[in-house]
């Protein structure tokens, strides 16, 4: 068995080509941006979290990797992403040569990070968790019509900033976000992500730590 890296991943065509499609389903849906920008940034914060947290470097990069491919489900439909991607991840790290149970690590982390049907089972997948649910910002935001701004787009285009943190020594994770209240209230925030937030609880939990939200240099959670 071959030792695949997330370069490696990042490499691969099939990989590249099922992000593309699932961009091009996702925009002709009017979702917001899911592309490599995303994948990038999650896989970067998945793999900086376990590693705040002293975590060996193979897990480590296992969750980066999983955060680069926890998204390529939407090629096959928005619904059910997260199982079709799974299956779909698994099958290109055992064909590129991944050892099955490193493949059945990411496969797992991806099943279980969108919040209508997983929860944190695993360290790679509270990573993932965390990482995938504080990519919150304005350059997500394909529609430039304010007009026609849906609750979605609103709540996303008022997030000026945001960064996810850990803190090992106080035992917890914060997600510190800074809104435009002009733009969207924070009760609009909590309104279509309570579910993601109370996930992102439940994945610090799993990794030991307390989660915190502050809006705007307030703790809310």
């Amino acid at each position: 068995m071959a030792h695949i890296t997330l370069e490696d991943v990042k490499k691969n065509q099939e990989v590249r080509n099922f992000l593309e499609v699932s961009e091009r389903q996702l925009e002709a849906m009017g979702y917001t941006e899911h592309s490599f920008r995303h994948v990038g940034l999650v896989s970067n914060s998945a793999g900086n979290i376990l590693k705040a947290l002293e975590h060996d470097e193979h897990e480590i990069e296992l969750a980066r990797i999983a955060g680069y491919l926890h998204d390529i489900g939407n090629a096959v439909n928005r619904v059910d992403h997260a199982h079709s991607g799974a299956i779909l991840a698994y099958g290109i790290l055992t064909k590129s040569g991944m050892e099955y149970s490193d493949a059945s690590e990411i496969m797992l982390a991806i099943g279980n990070h969108d919040e209508g049907t997983g929860t944190a089972v695993s360290n790679i997948s509270s990573a993932l968790i965390l990482a995938d649910k504080s990519d919150v910002h304005r350059s997500r935001v394909r529609n430039r019509d304010f007009g026609t701004f849906d609750i979605h787009d609103r709540v996303n285009y008022a997030v000026e900033s945001s960064d996810i943190s850990v803190h090992q020594e106080e035992k917890s994770v914060l997600l510190e976000l800074r809104i435009d209240t002009n733009i969207c209230p924070v009760m609009d925030y909590f309104e279509i992500f309570l579910t993601r937030m109370t996930m992102c609880r439940r994945a610090a939990n799993y990794l030991g730590l307390n989660f915190q939200l502050i809006i705007n240099n307030s703790r809310l959670l």
